[in-house]
């Protein structure tokens, strides 16, 4: 199995209330609905060559795998029962733009609600669509971007997630569909895709269209937050094998087993990749005639063992254990599994942790799995 994390290019939110301000390098994106109804949206573009790079070099175009937009909630205030984000994939090229939501008089070289770059260049389109595509705007507040809500490809390229009180704050959604059309096109294996210029992230149109209680504001952290909580597209997909050739190490079958990463060297640069070895063991192995130590005797953990990392200052997970993506392998002299620090913030610890099922029970192992992401 293997997780790899891509983080944006650029990103922006656009203002219906301020439909010529650009807020490209804010620390703060947002999808609200005002008392008002002035609504605001926001736009993330990642780089097509690093996620093609990733797909040709890693995982093959032709491999199963699973792409997740994740934004990490910095603040959310009146969210109704029911509070739906749509995510789109972007119809159209955009600028960036440096501005700041506080900045007096406001900064306009880049993306707002009516312009796709600096003030009075190419405006959203608000009639006249291309195929597949389309925009959504008030009355008397045209703009607000254009996105598609079809492929020619016949994959569904449009995704939401629906927030309650009881809900994850944070915002995930599975854009696979998205980045096969955009690979295909950049490709040139088909005519009928379209180009990658991001995504726009809003709220569902009955909640922007105005009503009762519809002022759900919420504010996720953007590329330029000084948190550890940038949004990022996050590639899943199963590189494990279990192929233990003509070895003649056994799998343990014994709950009270200890296990050791060896090569855990402690520190890691940020661009590595590294494949930790397992060397497993029972506890208290059984006598047998042999003139080495029976503490030397290596095992294999069972095929449907998995792993996770975690943040150690936050105990968050930041790969969370997946029976698919994130299984252990196997090789002819131990268990492994590789694990790449892209998209791991420097100067910060992590810990691991295995999850062995055994004797009927789900055995997890953290014994000192520590290591540190530096910068050189």
């Amino acid at each position: 199995m293997a997780t790899y994390k891509l983080f944006p290019t650029k990103d922006s939110t656009i203002y219906s209330k301020s439909p010529i301000k650009n807020t490209g390098v804010d620390s703060i994106l947002e999808a609200n609905v005002d008392t008002d109804q002035k609504v605001s949206r926001f736009l993330i573009q990642f780089s097509q060559d690093e996620i093609n790079s990733l797909i040709d070099t890693r995982i093959g175009s032709g491999s199963f795998m699973s792409v997740n937009l994740k934004s990490n909630i910095a603040d959310i205030e009146n969210l109704n029962v029911d509070t739906t984000l749509e995510v789109y994939p972007i119809s159209g090229s955009w600028d960036m733009g440096t501005g700041r939501f506080n900045d007096n008089p406001e900064t306009k070289n880049g993306c707002s609600w009516i312009f796709r770059g600096y003030s009075g260049s190419d405006e959203w389109v608000t009639s006249g669509f291309e195929s597949y595509s389309t925009g959504s705007y008030l009355s008397g507040d045209e703009g607000g971007g254009n996105w598609y809500t079809g492929s020619a490809l016949g994959l569904d390229v449009t995704q939401s997630q629906v927030y309650n009180y009881t809900s994850n704050k944070d915002l995930k959604v599975n854009v696979t569909n998205v980045i096969k059309t955009w690979y295909s096109q950049s490709k040139g294996l088909t005519n009928d895709g379209f180009n990658n210029d991001g995504f726009i992230i809003k709220q569902d149109s009955g909640s922007e269209g105005g009503g009762l209680y519809k002022n759900a504001q919420l504010k996720f952290y953007s590329i330029d937050t000084n948190t550890i909580y940038p949004p990022e597209l996050e590639f899943k997909w199963k590189d494990s094998t279990f192929d233990t050739g003509s070895s003649t190490i056994n799998i343990i079958n014994n709950s009270e087993l200890v296990a050791s990463l060896d090569n855990n060297f402690g520190e890691f640069r940020r661009d590595s990749i590294h494949r930790f070895k397992i060397n497993c063991r029972p506890q208290f192995p059984p006598r047998v005639y042999q003139t080495s130590s029976v503490y030397l005797n290596q095992h294999y953990l069972p095929e449907a063992s998995s792993y996770a990392l975690k943040d150690l200052n936050t105990n968050e997970y930041v790969i969370d254990f997946d029976d698919t993506y994130t299984k252990i392998s196997a090789d002819s002299t131990s268990s492994y599994f590789d694990l790449y620090m892209k998209g791991l913030e420097p100067e910060r610890y992590y810990q691991l942790l295995l999850k062995v099922p055994l004797d009927n029970q789900i055995l997890i192992l953290d014994d000192n799995y520590y290591f540190k992401i530096i910068n050189e």
